[in-house]
């Protein structure tokens, strides 16, 4: 029940539904509520998941019930004020999501289990109390006060919590290891380098709950014996850091961060250091070569940062999404944890849905699942209506896994049996128009730009693979390319100092691996199947379906269409430049890509 018998108002504020017009919206109905003076209270929220449904506006009534609306425009904010807010009566045609009441969307929900995100999208970020009133710092509380750090440390290993940035090491192990190695001063570090295409799953986080990722901090400080930390999160981030800076704040403020906390011996302070967005850094070494004010490149290992790591101090180094789960496991216990999960992999693990999914956005699944109950009952296909032909997982580190293994579990051993890899939780959704040459060439483009080029196996030898890429899409390709681009890969990972160059050719060796036909055709026909490589295609009219609309003519901006009124056309593919803007002007569908 809310207080005052009021109505409450709560707008999605993530990046995401900034990027939509949120603010526009909050704008309005701050306006039009304050006009009408009748107490309604008016709060943001993070990402609430439903990204593709954006602009999202909850409602929540005296009795506590709650409603959802879906892409919210400034011309609904008045008519949701004078139905909901004044009449009392919701407008269902516009609830994405509601107690007591079922709609399209349900099917998003359905199957996931919120662990990390269990207050983002419910919370106001920016509200202490709002995240204390869901449980934020009871953890850290519990730990101090019942527990000694190797019994923390031994909670975390109980549970099964492997680290969520893409290497899947046992947390509880990690912190161990830094927990023995002798030190007067320790560093805890989190990884909020997020950079892959597509991912977007640790800055919802720190925008939509930044407690989560504090309080994990503080428990994995208190567990190793450190007594401060460090964010390492891209400028490219800025609300995620706006929120987390409020957050560092206002726990100071209550105590909660700081000396002696709760009382005790124990002290933690955190540090925020703002990243200037290079790939490499999301490599712990290099990362910690970034905080030190020096170049981000990585080092050889050993020594491991748990032994020398942050200014030669031992040093501990988690993901966003790996600290986020900890406050639950301290709280609640390793076994309700674990109830989750599979035998090998424990726990949930947060995706973010892109590319060419229905239902894009932030979803939190138990391991376990198969891949294609999120491709179908979570993300409902694809958004083109076209057959769904791979997931592009793991980022420009991983690998595409075809339709014919959507069975595949997720799970860390299940998906490396793939030729993917976890990764920290991108996915990126292809229809039968992608080209999967094409999109092993979009990969390693990002992964050879990104090259910090300390290795050169890595720097020159991804340079070579990317220019055997474009010249097969460019119908430039010959016999022998595969088979030089799997020797390449082979160099490449066998021997790049990092994860960068040693999972750079995974993109290309899984499209090599499934999708070997199009490499083929590609290279002997010169035909890209997926019709997407403009070197390999050809724009041309039917002359029996054309019907001189001229529309073709009008929109083409080489002026490589000619032809009379209400007589057939002629495309001149000298000219043209196969934009595709006369086959989407054609009503008649009388243009064909050959």
């Amino acid at each position: 029940m809310l207080e005052n018998n009021n109505y409450k108002v709560v707008v999605g504020l993530g990046s995401c539904g900034i990027a939509a017009g949120g603010l526009r919206v909050y704008e309005i109905f701050e306006k039009k509520l304050g006009e009408m003076g009748s107490g309604t209270l008016l709060d943001e929220t993070g990402c609430m998941g439903i990204c593709y449904k954006e602009v999202l506006t909850e409602v929540i009534d005296p009795d506590g019930k709650s409603y959802i609306y879906g892409q919210v425009t400034p011309e609904k904010v008045e008519k949701i004020i004078e139905s909901h807010v004044i009449n009392g009566v919701p407008l269902m045609e516009w609830i994405v999501k509601g107690d007591d009441i079922h709609t399209a969307e349900d099917s998003f929900f359905n199957k996931q289990r919120r662990i990390v995100l269990k207050r983002c999208g419910i919370i106001n970020p920016e509200s202490i109390d709002e995240a204390m009133d869901m449980d934020a710092y009871k953890a850290i509380e519990k730990a101090i006060k019942t527990m000694t750090p190797e019994e923390v440390i031994e909670e975390i290993l109980n549970s099964g919590l492997k680290g969520r940035g893409g290497a899947g090491f046992p947390t509880g192990l990690k912190w161990r290891f830094a927990r023995e190695s002798k030190g007067d001063k320790k560093y805890i570090v989190c990884n909020a380098d997020e950079g892959d295409p597509g991912a977007f799953m640790d800055r919802s986080v720190l925008e939509g709950d930044p407690h989560a990722v504090i309080e994990g901090m503080m428990i994995a400080g208190y567990a190793i014996g450190a007594d401060e930390g460090y964010i390492y999160a891209r400028a490219e981030y800025p609300l995620a850091i706006k929120r987390l800076k409020i957050a560092i704040k206002k726990a100071e403020l209550r105590g909660l961060l700081g000396e002696n906390i709760f009382g005790s011996n124990f002290s933690f302070k955190i540090n925020i250091k703002e990243g200037a967005g290079a790939f490499v850094c999301g490599e712990e070494t290099a990362l910690l070569a970034s905080i030190e004010g020096q170049r981000g490149m990585p080092r050889m290992r050993p020594p491991f940062p748990a032994v020398k790591g942050l200014w030669e101090k031992p040093t501990n180094i988690n993901n966003v999404e790996t600290l986020a789960n900890v406050a639950h496991i301290i709280l609640h216990g390793a076994v309700e944890y674990a109830k989750y999960g599979t035998e090998k992999s424990k726990g949930t693990k947060v995706f973010a849905l892109a590319g060419k999914f229905a239902k894009g956005g932030l979803v939190e699944v138990p391991m376990g699942i198969t891949l294609k109950e999120i491709v179908y009952d979570i993300a409902g296909g694809t958004s083109s209506g076209k057959k769904f032909k791979a997931v592009q997982m793991g980022g420009p580190s991983g690998g595409c896994i075809p339709s014919e293994l959507i069975d595949t579990v997720i799970d860390y051993d299940s998906v490396n049996q793939t030729g993917a890899i976890m990764g920290s939780g991108g996915m990126v959704a292809l229809d039968e128009n992608n080209c999967m040459v094409d999109i092993a060439k979009f990969f390693l483009t990002f992964t050879q730009k990104e090259s910090c080029g300390k290795c050169t196996f890595c720097k020159i030898g991804t340079k070579r693979m990317l220019e055997i890429l474009t010249k097969i899409t460019k119908g430039e390709g010959k016999e022998g390319d595969i088979e030089l681009l799997e020797e390449l890969s082979a160099n490449i990972k066998k021997n790049s100092l990092c994860g960068l160059g040693q999972t750079a050719p995974n993109p290309v060796l899984t499209t090599i691996k499934y999708f070997r036909n199009e490499y083929e055709a590609h290279i002997k026909d010169k035909k890209c199947p997926a019709k997407q490589c403009k070197a390999l295609i050809e724009y041309r009219i039917i002359e029996d379906k054309c019907i001189g609309c001229t529309a073709c003519s009008r929109v083409c901006p080489a002026n490589a269409i000619s032809g009379h009124v209400k007589k057939p056309h002629i495309i001149d593919s000298g000219l043209c430049i196969k934009c595709g803007a006369c086959k989407t002007a054609c009503k008649v569908d009388a243009i064909v890509i050959e």
